[in-house]
This record gives C-alpha cells, sequence and structure tokens, in this order.
C-alpha cells in the first residue's frame, strides 16, 4: 500500500521556518503571491502569514473576464480570515490584444499569455511591497511540467515544492484553509471550465502515487507495474516528465571556466550567508 500521509505539524513547522528564513537570508521580511481561491495558493498564503505575520503578506487576485466570480470570493474569504494585505488587479485589457492580435490563438497559448502577465504584475507589483515573490507550484505540477514557464513556475521561493498535490491537501486542513477551498477542483483559471485534472486527463490521487514511487523511491517501471500500475499510464507520465525537465531547472550554461554557475558555483558559502 502506498501512503502518502505527511505529519502535518512538522511540514508546518519545516516550511514557515523556510520562508521565514530564505527571505531573511537575502534581505527581505515580506512577501506576495499570485491568490486565485485555489488549494496551493492557499496553502501558500496561509504559511507566509504564518511565518511572517499577516501585515507582511500582500494577496494579488489577477482575474481575466472569463474567471467566475466565485474565484474571487474564495480569494476574499481567505484575505478576510487572515487578515493580510491584498490587492485586484484585472489583466484582462493587458492580455486581449495580444490574445486578438493572431487568427490562429488557441486556448492553450492565450492560457500562457494570461499566466505571464500575472507574473508581470506580481513582480512589478514587488518594488513597492518591497517584498520577494511566493511561489504556489506543489510537487506534482513540477514533475509533470503543468505550469508555465516564465509564468506560474517563476517565484523567489517555492515553499511547497516538495508536497504532492494530495499532500498538499493534508497540510490546508492541519493549518486551517476553509474547507469548501480544500474540496475546489483544482483549476489554474485560464478559462471557463478548465481544471488540472480535466487536461492531465487523470487524477491527483492516482498520479501522486505513481510519481512517489518513480521519483522517492526510485522504482523502474517494470516495478511499479507489479504494483498494479497500467504500463500505458506508466510510459504517459513518464513521457511528462522527461519532456519537462527544462521547467524545472535553470538554463544550462555551457561550461568554459573553473566556476560555472550551476555546475560549480552553487552556494554562497563564503559570503556571509
Amino acid at each position: 500500500m502506498i501512503d502518502l500521509k505527511i505529519n502535518t505539524t512538522l511540514a508546518e513547522k519545516i516550511l514557515t521556518g523556510f520562508i521565514k528564513t530564505e527571505l531573511n537570508r537575502v534581505g527581505f521580511n515580506k512577501t506576495l503571491m499570485g491568490l486565485s481561491g485555489g488549494l496551493d495558493s492557499a496553502v501558500s498564503l496561509y504559511l507566509s502569514a504564518k511565518a511572517l505575520g499577516p501585515e507582511n503578506v500582500l494577496a494579488v487576485r489577477m482575474p481575466y473576464k472569463t474567471s467566475p466570480q466565485e474565484t474571487l470570493d474564495d480569494a476574499q474569504l481567505m484575505i478576510d480570515d487572515l487578515g493580510v494585505q491584498s490587492m485586484t488587479v484585472e489583466i484582462t485589457d493587458m492580455v486581449d490584444p495580444l490574445i486578438h492580435y493572431y487568427d490562429d490563438m488557441d486556448k492553450r497559448r492565450a492560457g500562457n499569455i494570461m499566466a505571464r502577465m500575472r507574473m508581470i504584475v506580481l513582480y512589478d507589483q514587488s518594488v513597492p511591497f518591497n517584498g520577494l515573490v511566493m511561489g504556489t507550484s506543489n510537487k506534482s505540477e513540477m514533475l509533470l511540467g503543468y505550469s508555465t514557464v516564465f509564468g506560474d513556475s517563476a517565484a523567489a521561493l517555492q515553499p511547497i515544492g516538495d508536497l504532492y498535490k494530495t499532500q498538499v491537501r493534508q497540510l490546508a486542513r492541519a493549518i486551517g484553509v476553509p474547507e469548501k477551498i480544500i474540496q475546489k477542483a483544482p483549476s489554474a483559471d485560464l478559462w471557463a471550465g478548465q481544471t488540472d485534472e480535466g487536461e492531465l486527463g487523470f487524477t491527483y490521487e492516482a498520479v501522486d502515487k505513481l510519481l512517489y514511487l518513480l521519483v522517492d523511491q526510485r522504482y523502474p517501471p517494470e516495478s511499479c507495474v507489479e504494483e498494479g500500475f497500467d504500463p500505458d499510464f506508466i510510459e504517459k507520465v513518464m513521457r511528462r516528465m522527461r519532456q519537462n525537465h527544462f521547467k524545472r531547472i535553470m538554463p544550462p550554461i555551457a561550461k568554459l571556466s573553473q566556476r560555472t554557475i550551476g555546475y560549480d558555483f552553487l552556494y554562497l558559502r563564503d559570503w556571509g550567508t
């Protein structure tokens, strides 16, 4: 039996400490993030408020014209619950000129434009707020490449990036995220009716167990078959992981010197950190 249960008390302690330490390391004590009204941004918001104090957290709602009112309402529910700072920035007039510029525009491209515009807004607001942008991506999304490069994948730090989606849900209950948010179908809010699992073609509950075997336990595919997973499902997941590896790393640099960024120069060990 594959058990993805986590110690939520320990996870909360580690992650709130991580947020505070990583911000302080580079001279910051504030953070801001896009708040969609969904589970992942909710958990990142609650952890940040606990780590830094609600006065040091800015939640930014960035709806598009097709965004359901419910997402705005759910985000406001959490803003009111925590007492964090907030603002709403409508992105429709920002993205529509580019979306309508091309006759062959499709949902995927339009969704990527929205995701990148939201990140432009966040990084712009990081200057007057004097905070770092908090990521909201989980381990499942990162491994599957279910993100937009320089969109929702762009951030200064990713506190829940080592938690599978099903584990994020466990932590959400433990730290007080409203049950309504926990029960919502995961969605990137890119177009009406869009859901993560609808696009992926499988549930997080199923794929998290497979990813755990492939990544954490280093099972070869044949061993996953022995655990009861369909070979086609295994191949589909592994193909997504291979094809999207570039999203999980900094752009590779060709090595020419003795100390190359990303290879030999990795940590500021001798620079007072």
